[in-house]
């Protein structure tokens, strides 16, 4: 028998009563504000959260539909796309729109490049998305909703994209290629600048999914690590969508996708008069647009600037090189690839790593996992620099646990739901 479906009371309760109940309810939650949760959230500190908070509550009831209301929005979204653009290379001409996060972003590329291609009489019912098997799902959520196939490619041994494989998949129902930067299971860039030559050649739309790295990357660069070309600086690159609610550390959800030209963001939107209400457009999948996302991002891109960011990037590479470092040198454990900027994996090659992450988790720290190899996933945030000490101490205890026998009952699962 099912459990009572909650009913609307009868009577209202007083926010103290509240607010003492949503904490109640929080008890269980991953503690990310002690620095323990290395998956979901990007903690940058009280100074930003307090920024992203209040700017958010500030436009919380108004909305980013409408802005012939709210020109406050569209000027504070026009002032976000062309930092994201100034960023990430973006030509003369490049655009782009904020989106409620990076799932809407990859959809919105996916569609714009499926309806271009329509547009020029391509047949696009089952056409092709060729994908590296490290690519987000979020492609395969866009090619079902879109009805396209996705195709993904074993990876090259260092565990990036491998050109010459997705070259192989390309054939003539081909529309789009992807590539990461990074991608998210492995926190490595894959070899944009040779996907897009193959871009070029065979006449493709290639997506460069920097969802994770597109606020973070340019800020390493600066700071001088040597990273690959993944913007659009490559002449092949036609859209990217990049995250504003990760390393851009504004409030959720807000993310960007930009394309290169006004003629290629033409096929995005959807516009309509064709009911009693008047004529409707909307540059995204979304209707309402929170006003309130709009102005977190404005207002820590600006609260941060180019060198707020930098630091925050200096202290994220610092953590996660320390982070590596030391945990190459304890015994049975190891990292896995060269990642060059917050992400990293590490596991065990002679003890269970679940059973690991199992007695980490137990001790309080969140994190994911992947499942190839089997793995301990790390996205770190500057607030981990504080707790590199007590982790590093739980993770030897741990590990000391294992190596000692007895099972860890903790359910381990690769699940982001």
């Amino acid at each position: 028998m099912s459990p009572p479906r909650p009913a609307l009371p009868k009577f209202g309760t007083d926010w103290n009563s509240l607010g003492a109940r949503m904490r109640a309810l929080g008890q269980g939650d991953a503690d990310w504000r002690s620095a323990r949760t290395a998956v979901y959230i990007f903690n940058a500190g009280e100074d930003v959260l307090s920024v992203a908070k209040e700017a958010y509550a500030m436009y919380q009831s108004e909305n980013g539909l409408g802005p012939l209301a709210f020109p406050s929005l569209k000027r504070m979204e026009e002032e976000v796309i062309g930092i994201g653009l100034g960023l990430l290379g973006g030509p003369e001409g490049a655009c782009g729109n904020l989106t409620s996060g990076g799932s809407e972003s990859i959809l919105m590329a996916v569609k714009t490049c499926r309806d271009q291609a329509a547009a020029a009489g391509r047949t696009v019912v089952g056409a092709r998305v060729v994908v590296p098997v490290s690519a987000h799902l979020a492609f395969d959520k866009a090619c079902h909703y879109l009805g396209l196939e996705i195709v993904r490619v074993p990876l090259a041994e260092d565990r990036r994209a491998d050109p010459g494989a997705m070259a192989e998949a390309v054939d003539a129902n081909t529309l789009m290629l992807v590539g990461s930067a990074p991608c998210f299971p492995y926190g490595l860039i894959d070899p944009i600048e040779a996907l897009s030559d193959l871009a070029q050649d065979r006449g493709l739309w290639l997506h460069v999914d920097a969802c994770v790295g597109g606020y973070f990357a340019p800020f390493a660069r600066m700071n001088g690590v040597d990273l690959p070309g993944f913007d659009f600086s490559l002449p092949g690159v036609a859209s990217i969508s990049a995250d504003l609610h990760k390393y851009g550390y504004a409030a959720k959800g807000a993310s960007t996708i930009f394309h290169r030209s006004e003629a290629q963001r033409a096929f995005q939107g959807f516009e309509s008069g064709d009911w009693p209400g008047g004529h409707m457009k909307t540059p995204t999948a979304a209707g309402t647009r929170p006003g309130g996302a709009i102005a977190s991002a404005w207002a820590v891109l600006h609260y941060l600037g180019e060198e707020g960011y930098r630091e925050k990037a200096r202290i994220v590479c610092e953590t996660r090189a320390r982070m590596m470092a030391a945990i190459n040198a304890l015994p049975d454990l190891r990292t896995y690839g060269e990642p060059q900027l917050g992400l990293f994996l590490y596991g065990s090659e002679t003890l269970d790593t679940f059973q690991i992450y199992g007695r980490m988790l137990a001790r309080g720290w969140f994190s994911g996992v992947v499942t190839e190899p089997r793995a301990i996933h790390q996205m770190l945030s500057p607030a981990h620099a504080d707790v590199v000490d007590e982790y590093l101490e739980d993770l030897e205890a741990a590990v000391a646990e294992v190596r000692g026998g007895g099972l860890d009952t903790t359910p381990v699962s690769a699940r982001y739901s």
